[in-house]
């Protein structure tokens, strides 16, 4: 009998410096991999391609590193994978479930307010349709005429889709407890709209590369932040409509500030660099770690 291969990742965008929420998440990983004997895998999730630098990727291996972290070589880096992501969206296409829009994000947004149409988990507001920012046929004109378009998924019909793949099941995953149970889920695919699955200005989107390299790699476990639970129901969704391989999710707790929202890029969180830089040990950050984790 075949030994089945336990692949874990981390997988970073370099658009920033690690803070303590990112050595969190990738400890948590690496952890896991060595106590299951799995391997544990760095990924450069890079399709932000304007945002993204070279001296970012040599900071995160950097301060993996000096916690103490290995992984094993070469790394693979999102942005050189464009080839695959495109044949993932043409088979998306030709299941009938994805179509373009070029609507604005300006127009989106005052539809979305008008209509009180709320928004997906990401806070953005939910997507009402096709034809319902701008008509059909303003659509297909401003394409002609060469603007900018994303690829919608439309969401009725890739669920629909999905539930004949699985004979009426519905999508499930399954999803690793703090406390080690396993227990099954049912993805609410619906709750985002029609979600952009391929950008304007790259040939894919975040949900889209993740799955086709989550294939790829044969990562058979998905460790991240809970602030990422209710992306795995379109990523669910579209490993059915793909055919492709279902991994085992653990959601783990954040690392909060002093306001309770979680460290972020955005938020200027502490960087690594920086506590290591100021005199801070791999050890005193581990155990920071270890004491937030006790407190959940």
């Amino acid at each position: 009998m075949t030994a089945v291969s336990l692949n874990f990742r981390f997988a970073p965008s370099p658009n920033g410096l690690l803070h303590l929420g990112h050595a969190y998440s990738a400890l948590t990983t690496f952890e896991m991999a060595r106590a299951l004997g799995g391997t544990f895998l760095l990924r450069i999730e890079d399709i932000d391609v304007t945002r993204s630098r070279v001296a970012f990727v040599d900071a995160i291996k950097n301060d993996l590193a000096w916690l103490g972290m290995t992984w094993p070589e070469p790394v693979l880096v999102q942005s050189q994978r464009f080839a695959a992501y495109r044949q993932a969206a043409r088979h998306l296409q030709d299941l009938g479930v994805l179509y373009p829009c070029a609507a604005t994000r300006t127009e989106i947004q005052a539809i979305a307010a008008a209509n009180n149409a709320g928004s997906d988990p990401d806070g953005a507001p939910l997507y009402p349709g096709r034809g319902h920012v701008i008509s059909n046929l303003e659509n297909n004109e401003r394409i002609k005429a060469g603007q900018s378009h994303a690829l919608r998924l439309d969401m009725s019909r890739a669920i629909e889709i999905a539930s004949q793949i699985l004979q009426g099941k519905p999508v499930q995953f399954s999803e690793i407890e703090d406390n080690g149970n396993i227990k099954r889920c049912t993805a609410a695919p619906q709750r985002w709209g029609d979600v952009v699955i391929v950008r304007k200005d790259v040939p894919t989107s975040y949900h889209l590369a993740v799955v086709v390299d989550d294939a790829h790699q044969g990562i058979s476990h998905v460790t991240r932040g809970h602030d990422l639970f209710f992306a795995t129901d379109i990523q669910r969704l579209l490993q059915v409509l793909l055919e492709l391989p279902e991994p085992i999710y653990h959601h783990h707790a954040l690392i909060l500030d002093n306001t309770g929202k979680k460290l972020s890029k955005s938020n200027d969180a502490t960087a690594l660099q920086f506590l290591r830089n100021s005199g801070k040990s791999a050890d005193e950050i581990k155990d920071v770690i270890k004491n937030a984790r006790k407190r959940r």
